[in-house]
């Protein structure tokens, strides 16, 4: 992963310039402290593997390169094959003795057929002596793919495309997801016949749901036909009769081969941000890691915590500055216009709005993949001048949002954070740091 970039022009301004590379830095490091080879190396240690049959590893997911890289690191010539399926752009070259393949997200495409297809034919003629090593992270559900029989891929791209733009939330659209593939909902176990799986996951779903995480392939689905049908009418998304049918299938309520083991989570995200935070000097605050509502939403209510901080006349509030208030979890955006952005750039545009005119205040929202929807950009970060700069250039960004439009607003004022793909995700960060012109100063001081 690259250092994470946002410009720090911020007119001459050394505090503003100080809160926000402390912002930056505290955003770094609390990717660096989630990323996946540790934690899999933890987990492999957990497992005795027999010396009898092959091992297989199937990895998939945004971070599946870096899982299945150190799974082999530590298995070396004990893995027999293998398959890493991952975003485009997001392998970081060959691994001796396992395919990589790149496929589509958040939408998937003809590569995620065909990744797919591979890993069955890895698993097919397994026996009881064999044993799989099922790496699993975010963005499995689109990267990951095979039709139910009477469904195209063109389908699954109508409708996950609709699930998408609804607002809905990711166990709500992986309800959906999982009953239309012949690989998720506990199927890809069955495929994988008597062979013995180990399931090591990065969990990238509020309350570290199973069988949502990448639509749950090795594990059994809680989810009911009534509730898939019950977010199709919720949503109004619009599907066939044939399709409907498929829908009406139920998923696999058991599955007795897979051992499942979690190695991270937004949780751990967000006490790394706290713990960075801290050693830069601000009194951590961790309101949640369940984040779960609209971007702009999460956006107001985060302005509305710096105004409350920053207000000179509240003298009741239990937090005061220096301080770091932290939220994760993973926001939706629901499209209303035709702009470009994601849901973490939304959000840092919407609290740039609330913040308008405050001293002292910094937010980054931050997603730990280091992608935000379809950009180049991992997140946004904003001030209290951030929508003077966007006015001076003729921008409304009340306009921008209501366009969906973050990105192109906020890179005009100097608002995108640029990282590449950090090998990790676990949901989003956003962090506000909020310091009195005092405590910015003394800051200065000592460094």
């Amino acid at each position: 992963m690259k250092s994470l970039h946002g410009e720090t022009n911020c007119g001459g301004d050394s505090k503003q310039k100080f809160l926000r590379t402390d912002a930056l830095r505290i955003g770094e490091e609390s990717i660096q402290a989630v990323l996946p080879e540790e934690a899999v190396i933890r987990a492999l240690k957990q497992k005795k593997f027999s010396n009898v049959g092959d091992i297989v590893v199937i990895a998939i997911g945004k971070a599946a390169w870096n899982m299945a890289k150190a799974t082999k690191d530590a298995l070396g010539d004990r893995i027999t094959k293998g398959i890493v399926i991952t975003k485009y752009d997001h392998s970081k070259g060959p691994i001796e003795g396992i395919e990589v393949v790149e496929a589509g997200h958040p939408v998937p495409d003809e590569n995620s057929m065909k990744g797919a297809e591979k890993a069955i034919s890895l698993v097919s003629d397994l026996t009881k002596k064999d044993q799989v090593i099922f790496l699993i992270s975010g963005g499995g559900s689109a990267i990951f793919e095979k039709p139910m029989e009477g469904v195209t891929l063109e389908e699954i791209i109508h409708i996950t495309n609709q699930l998408l733009a609804s607002g809905g939330d990711i166990v709500e659209i992986n309800t959906i997801r999982k009953r239309l593939s012949a690989v998720k909902g506990g199927r890809f176990a069955a495929l994988c016949g008597k062979a013995k799986i180990y399931s090591i996951v990065l969990s990238d779903v509020l309350g570290d749901r199973l069988d949502s995480i990448a639509s749950g392939p090795a594990y059994p689905d809680s989810s009911t036909t009534k509730e898939a049908l019950g977010i199709i009418k919720k949503y109004n998304i619009q599907i066939e009769e044939p399709i409907r049918r498929i829908i009406e299938i139920e998923t696999p309520k058991v599955v007795e081969n897979c051992e499942t083991v979690i190695t991270g989570s937004v949780r751990a995200l967000c006490e790394a941000a706290a713990s960075s935070a801290k050693r830069l000097g601000y009194q951590p605050v961790i309101l949640s890691s369940t984040l779960d509502c609209e971007a702009k939403d999460a956006g107001k209510f985060m302005a509305s915590m710096a105004r409350e901080i920053k207000d000179p006349n509240n003298t009741s509030s239990y937090i005061n500055p220096p301080c770091a208030i932290i939220v994760g979890g993973e926001t939706v955006v629901r499209l209303t216009g035709s702009g470009k952005g994601g849901r973490n750039q939304e959000l840092a545009l919407s609290a740039a709005i609330g913040m308008e005119g405050l001293e002292d205040v910094v937010l980054f929202s931050l997603g730990s993949d280091g992608t935000d929807g379809p950009t180049d950009a991992a997140g946004g970060i904003v001030d209290g001048r951030t929508v003077e700069k966007m006015k001076a250039l003729g921008i409304s960004p009340e306009e921008y949002l209501n366009n969906n439009d973050s990105y192109n607003a906020l890179k005009v004022a100097d608002g995108l954070i640029i990282t590449g793909s950090s090998g990790t995700n676990v949901n989003d960060v956003v962090v506000l740091l909020c310091a009195s012109s005092l405590d910015s100063d003394t800051q200065l001081q000592q460094n």
